[in-house]
């Protein structure tokens, strides 16, 4: 949602595990004295551990494998969305530390899908059979760099849209019918021009948008190339629709419409409730994470359009298994349960994650849903015809990193310590460093 963000066939691997049963064997092999027929070992007792970045809304979800695996225990860790994927790249450096189960977002999946050799293949535990499934540039993303392997198992994809604040609209004097809002903003040149218009009405607490970084994303995932070519060549600092989606992220930032909130931190989970921002670029999983981090602003929020024109995916996951685990059957048949058909629509209903598996864009829980919390907003429809319409951009392995640099120069314009043009010269020196 990624990031929520945010998973989109019950198999065999999900068949009950059962008890193993035993005859204990004395003297010769037609069973002496003390032989016993029919006697029972019960299961293993098996503890897994789960790595997110953000509330997946999978513990119900846990309650039903066990169901079927009365034996494991499912523990899940939390930490923020940066800090999770470095602390996965120390671990499988270290050898140690990993969860059985890794959530990995897709500015990082490129990261950790050269190093096959640190997580099971789950084509081993029978989880090819899901190709059929999903988007096939979904289904690559989560192969080796080879193209052999399975080393993750999508959960969602993230089209984008925009989410905004209905009551903070009205007080600017700007449109609140959906339709109305988006013909506000045809290309991000309008909204930035649009938010000149609600910083003027000075409307108390609030700016138009959260923060830079954002919308930065937004534009660049918008272009045919992002920050690597096809080939793996980082041309982030050459590519122009890169410096045009950070001079634009500049002039929004010097036009006061930023709040300054880094997505996500607890200011910016508090600046939701507060109503700090009028404006939210809003992949389909950010839906979920809008409500769970401000619930008490239900029917505040409506969605429209993303600027630019459409398409673009922001976010969206994969879960993968590192070999650190010692459980990686029980592992794989927990990947194939979060990743599921049904599992996926209920998690749209429920958290907005945005299925990554096609023909569900047909079925009518998701094209007739419409969102309560986003002033009935027909989110299934919004967010199915984005993601249709979405043409998959190459993510190159230190895709976040990238992300990351631009997201710093970025703030060093917000707090006053540079110019734009200082900041986007040293973003390429620290390009420099990153290989």
């Amino acid at each position: 949602m990624g990031k929520l963000r945010p998973g989109m066939l019950v198999t065999p691997l999900l068949a009950a595990v059962l008890a193993v049963s035993v005859t204990a064997c004395g003297g010769d092999s037609g069973g002496g004295a003390g032989a016993s027929s029919g006697a029972t070992q019960p299961a293993e007792k098996i503890k897994l551990t789960v790595a997110l970045f953000s509330d997946f809304h999978f513990a119900p979800l846990y309650e039903e494998f066990k169901k079927t695996h009365p034996n494991v225990e499912i523990v899940e860790r939390r930490a923020q969305f940066n800090d999770h994927h470095k602390n996965l790249t120390t671990q499988l450096a270290t050898g140690a530390g990993a969860a059985d189960v890794e959530a990995v977002e897709a500015g990082y999946i490129a990261t950790f899908t050269p190093l096959a050799g640190k997580f099971y293949n789950l084509n081993d535990y029978g989880l090819g059979k899901r190709q059929s499934d999903y988007l096939d540039w979904k289904w690559k993303q989560g192969l080796s760099t080879d193209g052999t392997q399975l080393l993750g198992l999508g959960t969602d994809v993230g089209g984008l849209a925009m989410c905004y604040r209905t009551d903070l609209f009205k007080k600017a004097g700007l449109p609140t019918n959906r339709d109305e809002v988006s013909q506000l903003w045809p290309t991000w040149e309008a909204y930035l021009e649009a938010g000149k218009k609600f910083v003027g009405a000075k409307v108390s607490g609030a700016k138009w948008f959260d923060g830079p970084g954002e919308n930065f994303r937004a534009m660049v995932d918008q272009a045919p190339v992002g920050f690597y070519d096809e080939q793996n060549n980082l041309v982030a600092g050459t590519n122009p629709d890169v410096k045009k989606a950070f001079d634009l992220s500049a002039q929004m930032i010097q036009a006061d419409e930023s709040a300054k909130l880094n997505a996500f931190s607890p200011p910016w989970n508090t600046g939701l409730t507060k109503g700090s921002f009028a404006t939210i670029i809003c992949p389909s999983w950010k839906t979920g994470s809008i409500k769970d981090a401000a619930p008490t602003t239900a029917g505040k929020w409506d969605v429209a359009a993303v600027p630019g024109g459409g398409g673009g995916n922001q976010g969206g996951t994969h879960l993968m298994a590192p070999k650190q685990g010692k459980h990686p059957k029980e592992a794989a048949e927990l990947i194939d349960l979060l990743t599921n058909k049904d599992t996926q629509l209920k998690l749209f209903t429920d958290a907005g994650a945005l299925p990554s598996i096609p023909a569900l864009y047909d079925d009518p829980t998701i094209t007739g849903f419409k969102n309560p919390f986003f002033s009935d907003a027909p989110t299934g429809k919004i967010f199915t015809d984005a993601a249709k319409a979405l043409k998959p951009q190459h993510v190159g392995p230190k895709a976040g990193d990238v992300l990351t640099t631009f997201g710093n120069a970025l703030q060093r314009i917000e707090q006053g310590k540079q110019t734009p043009e200082e900041s986007w010269a040293q973003s390429l020196k620290d390009l420099e460093r990153i290989k």
